[in-house]
């Protein structure tokens, strides 16, 4: 046994641990309920390593499991790959390919052209990915555009899907799962109305991101979860004239076979992958980065409410003065380092949280078993811990954005420099 080894054990470390010092941690990539991605480096490259704070999933360690036993099952072009895991007493590492393209939407607002048909390839690859998921009785459940990303900068990169903490592999195809997931906008009806739900639910959020693609706005525009379940239970979609006239028929016909309230009315993987907008041939040449580049506006727009809402919770927590402080020795590491490119961009809010009147932090506890003084410190904390959460995803927006900004600054004046030539 080495020294490391050995000294690992007497601090109750396990065995595993000794794989920590292979990896040299560098940036946080993004934050979320259960813990952050930083990048780090190792002996073959740079990769993603997601960090879940064991204290974060308590009762629900059988989630990390899962996720370790359905990425390291997964080869694909277009799935993030799985590359090692380990853990220490009180953290999982999951480490994965690491994807420096850009999410989806940053990308494309880099382009200077992307059209319908630039549209139906990347939605065809994506779907590539679910269809191979489907086959192997995979749901993601999160498919939206932040889980999107690039592999490389470079022109011809393929787009990789990311972020299988939710997915569930079913234990046969006609298996329905209850608990609650997906993230708000891109969730089907039969998850927020609690009908049990499958393979189909991939489906819809398809649908959903095919058509911000195309448009540059959502087809449902509730900003409650009630207002969202009465539009997409009635699925009325509609193409507005001022946004939709220069996109095919095609699109409009392969968006509705996947917006269907009914999940069994809507399309399959397999059956989508056949539809003929994704060959492309009947896509146009419409260019459609001036919507894109509008939605990303909004996005940010929502982005600065959302500070200032931040803001007034976190006065509104300095009244509770008599709770104790909260205990960032888990979280400091994330509010310092946080000055990369998030894998999840703000605003997408999770049904779980919009459904579940507890935290996923506190799940594990039985509310019977607290007294009314306990029961309100313990909320308080939960409260506590949320938007210490926020500050730390702000951090990561303020700088993401000021990192855009900045490469626009510096290809702006290399393009000056080569026409000077």
């Amino acid at each position: 046994m080495s020294f490391s080894n050995m000294l690992n054990k007497l601090q109750g470390q396990p065995e595993s641990y000794e794989k920590k010092t292979q990896y040299r941690f560098g940036k946080t990539l993004g934050a979320g309920t259960y813990g952050i991605v930083r990048e780090a480096e190792c002996s073959s490259g740079k990769v993603a390593v997601k960090i879940i704070l064991k204290k974060n999933v308590r009762g629900n360690e059988q989630m990390v499991y899962d996720e370790l036993g359905m990425l390291q099952k997964l080869d694909h072009p277009n799935i993030v790959h799985f590359r090692d895991w380990f853990e220490s007493r009180d953290k999982y590492y999951i480490v994965t390919q690491l994807a420096t393209g850009g999410e989806l939407f940053d990308r494309i607002c880099q382009y200077g052209r992307f059209t319908e048909k630039d549209a139906s390839q990347t939605i065809r690859q994506i779907l590539g990915a679910v269809d191979y998921l489907h086959e192997r009785n995979i749901v993601h459940r999160d498919l939206k555009p932040e889980n999107l990303l690039y592999l490389t900068s470079e022109l011809d990169s393929p787009l990789v899907l990311a972020d299988f903490g939710i997915a569930k592999m079913l234990e046969s195809p006609s298996e329905v799962l209850t608990s609650m997931a997906g993230s708000f906008g891109y969730a089907a009806p039969e998850v927020m109305l609690r009908k049990g739900h499958g393979k189909a639910v991939d489906m819809w959020s398809m649908g959903v991101i095919t058509y911000t693609l195309l448009c540059g706005y959502s087809p449902f525009r509730a900003e409650n979860l009630t207002d969202l379940i009465e539009e997409c239970r009635h699925g009325r979609i509609v193409f507005h004239e001022r946004y939709w006239r220069d996109v095919s028929k095609d699109a409009k016909d392969f968006i509705l076979t996947l917006l269907q309230p009914d999940p069994a009315e809507r399309a399959t993987s397999a059956e989508a992958l056949k539809h003929p907008w994704l060959k492309g041939d009947t896509a146009t040449d419409h260019n459609l980065l001036p919507e894109i580049r509008a939605y990303m506006a909004r996005a940010r727009l929502r982005r600065g409410i959302e500070i200032v809402k931040l803001a007034n919770r976190i006065e509104a927590l300095k009244m509770h003065d008599d709770e104790e402080d909260i205990d960032q020795s888990e979280h400091v590491p994330a509010a310092h380092d946080a000055d990369g490119k998030p894998h999840k961009t703000p605003g997408t809010t999770t049904l779980r949280n919009l459904l579940s009147p507890s935290s996923p932090e506190g799940a594990h506890q039985s509310s019977n078993s607290q007294s009314g003084p306990t029961k309100k410190r313990s909320l308080s904390k939960t409260a506590r811990s949320d938007i210490f959460r926020e500050v730390v995803l702000a951090k990561v927006r303020e700088k993401k954005d000021q990192d855009v900004l900045e490469q626009v600054e510096r290809d702006a004046i290399a393009k000056a420099e080569k026409t000077t030539r």
